[in-house]
């Protein structure tokens, strides 16, 4: 087998093994290589994650482990690399930065920098250290070409001929500035939108239920923000999403939903909520915990316009039938291999760097 391949089939493997704990209960699959020393070591590790960051809890790291066993099938990765010509290329040292806000929310950077023949030196955020360590040994374990070729580092990274940091508006000033003389992806702060008509099914909208609370909607892909039509009818999207109420008893959710509250009512803010829940008129894209922005329109063609000014502050709009690389309702969690974070081809900044 050539490198690549070698390199595609260490990944499915890992994605099988992964898949042993994409549900409730784990459950361990004889058949999987491995099994015997690491099966037990992630189960612990999961605990540890969940433990470390209260906002990692287990549905919302079982839901990552799922997206990603999901991805890392044959289909998946073969599909996702015929886009390029991946000879044998001159290895070179690839930091990348991650960022913390979701579980092994910097995995796709991981992956690619591996995938493409690279070395990669891992700066993770210390909200999110306990997974991607572990599954990076057994990486090692099912293909010992890796070994030597992931390194994690907690200090000051140094000796790299390249970089893919993640982060926000400011730290992305501070990565410009230490980065900014090698080749490099930054990406900054980014937020995801739906736009509605008031035409969508009540199954439309219970699946944006699913893009506004997953991950409490601390992810890029979160929906942050409505563009609705003048004189919406906010009861009906209210009755969709009753299903999701739960979230309000879950503590650091709760906290935020009553602190935001507060604030809003003290600055006299115009709030409509439901009980865990609140929608706020504003033009910003990024908004606390608990809340939705929305802002009205009266011509859709307006909101075409705005969103595309304000491309580089959008990761993923929902819609139907309105915009061109719309999502689904209820699909921004569920990126693709070949859906690039910012729009930008990591592979081929990979493939193309010097």
């Amino acid at each position: 087998m050539s490198d690549i391949h070698n390199r595609i089939h260490a990944f499915v493997k890992l994605g099988d093994f992964i898949a042993q704990f994409a549900n409730d209960e784990p459950q361990a699959n004889e058949d999987i290589e491995g099994n015997s020393i690491f099966f037990d070591g992630f189960k612990h590790q999961l605990k540890l994650a969940e433990e470390h960051n209260s906002w990692f809890i287990k549905d919302n790291i079982q839901f990552a482990i799922k997206n990603w066993s999901d991805a890392l099938t044959p289909s998946n990765l073969k599909k996702w690399l015929s886009l390029y010509l991946i000879e044998d290329i001159s290895p070179k040292k690839i930091a990348v930065i991650m960022a913390g806000n979701i579980p092994l929310v910097g995995f796709h950077d991981f992956l690619s920098v591996l995938i493409t023949g690279h070395e990669v030196i891992v700066k993770q955020s210390s909200n999110d250290k306990q997974l991607l360590p572990y599954l990076a040994k057994y990486l090692e374990y099912v293909e010992p070409s890796f070994k030597g070729k992931i390194n994690f580092t907690d200090d000051r990274i140094t000796g790299f001929d390249g970089v893919i940091a993640t982060g926000s508006d400011n730290t992305a000033r501070y990565f410009e500035y230490y980065f900014g003389a090698k080749p490099n992806i930054i990406r900054k702060n980014r937020n995801s939108v739906a736009v509605l008509t008031g035409s969508e099914t009540q199954d439309e909208l219970e699946a944006l239920g699913e893009d506004i609370f997953r991950y409490y909607g601390l992810g890029c892909r979160s929906v942050s923000k409505l563009f609705i039509p003048k004189g919406y009818d906010f009861d009906i999207f209210f009755k969709a999403i009753y299903s999701y109420g739960d979230i309000i008893h879950e503590n650091k959710y709760a906290n935020n939903y009553d602190y935001n509250k507060a604030v809003y009512l003290m600055s006299l803010f115009k709030i409509l909520e439901n009980g865990f829940l609140m929608l706020k008129k504003d033009q910003s894209y990024a908004s606390p915990i608990a809340t939705v922005f929305y802002e009205e329109y009266e011509n859709i063609e307006d909101v075409k316009k705005r969103l595309d000014e304000d491309e580089e502050k959008i990761q993923c709009v929902v819609a139907n039938g309105l915009m061109e690389n719309e999502i689904e309702f209820g699909q921004t969690q569920h990126p693709k291999l070949w859906d690039y974070a910012d729009g930008v081809d990591t592979v081929k900044f990979l493939l193309n760097i010097g």
